[in-house]
């Protein structure tokens, strides 16, 4: 299993795992300032992919490049519930959610890229604003239904090694198709 695979009802040390990478990747880096880099880092990361490109796999049974951007468009929307329930409820259950069922289900696979990078736009940026508007409060936290006891702040961070896991992915999935 890689060091940042997420398999949906991995709890314990798998996700304790995960997490700690994680973290790790963002290192002493303003997470913050991670985060505003995504939708610029998107748009240079797939510029110049033709449609077909978009949608190749890195290999079987692996995600494509607009697959990976559509999830990170979800991923924005549902880090800002989540946020959003922490900052205002006292402890309030975070519903775990099969990343690999929502990316079949809802046919990622067919998204639109530009539809998906300005969700990320919009989403990341009301985000963004939220957190900075909220700084006394991010140590609230919620109950992860997998991961336990989670604050705004961690999840934030966390956020952000997720956004460097997933640049490092289309990175990796440019250059196995000679687009590097």
């Amino acid at each position: 299993m890689s060091t940042f695979s997420n398999p949906v009802g991995e709890s314990g040390a798998g996700a304790d795992a995960y997490v700690a990478n994680l973290l790790k990747l963002v290192g002493d880096r303003d997470p913050l300032e991670v985060l505003e880099e995504l939708p610029q880092a998107l748009r240079e990361l797939t510029a110049g992919l033709d449609d077909a490109a978009l949608r190749k796999p890195e290999k079987p049974g692996k995600w494509s490049v607009i697959e990976v951007v559509q999830h990170l468009a979800d991923g924005e929307m549902i880090t800002g519930y989540r946020l959003r329930m922490i900052l205002t409820h006292d402890e309030p259950e975070i519903q775990a959610y099969d990343q690999d069922l929502w990316a079949r289900e809802l046919r990622y696979n067919e998204a639109g890229l530009d539809e998906a990078l300005e969700a990320i736009r919009v989403l990341r940026a009301a985000n963004l604003r939220l957190a900075r508007g909220q700084e006394a409060r991010l140590d609230r936290f919620g109950m992860h239904s997998e991961r336990g006891k989670e604050s705004a702040r961690r999840m934030i961070r966390m956020l952000a090694g997720h956004d460097l896991v997933h640049r490092r992915q289309i990175q990796r999935i440019r250059l196995g198709m000679g687009q590097g």
